[in-house]
């Protein structure tokens, strides 16, 4: 419940701090990363299958972001100068369900 909260006030919050800086010109914009592969997840054959039930949760395409897509993302904010106050959400439209 602690890491949906912050992620919320994060997002939350991403148009009001936008358009307190405006007048100074400065840019806000959030990424909200889903379920990307890194080594957190660990290696091998319990790695593999806990990664497999993960990408049930995503609806297309079914598997785990890459780095390299979140990356891109996040230079496209930076290089799109008309970008602002937006929350960017790279998750493959995946939504977890409750425990």
């Amino acid at each position: 419940a602690a890491y949906s909260a912050s992620k919320g006030g994060i997002v939350g919050m991403t148009l009001p701090i936008a358009r307190d800086l405006a007048a100074v010109g400065v840019r806000i914009n959030c990424v909200a990363p889903g379920l990307i592969d890194t080594p957190i997840y660990g290696e091998g054959e319990a790695s593999e299958a806990f990664k497999d039930k993960l990408k049930r949760d995503v609806l297309f395409p079914k598997r785990l972001g890459y780095a390299e897509e979140l990356a891109s993302a996040v230079v496209e904010l930076l290089v799109n100068t008309y970008a602002n106050g937006e929350t960017l959400r790279i998750d493959g439209g995946a939504r977890l369900q409750p425990k």
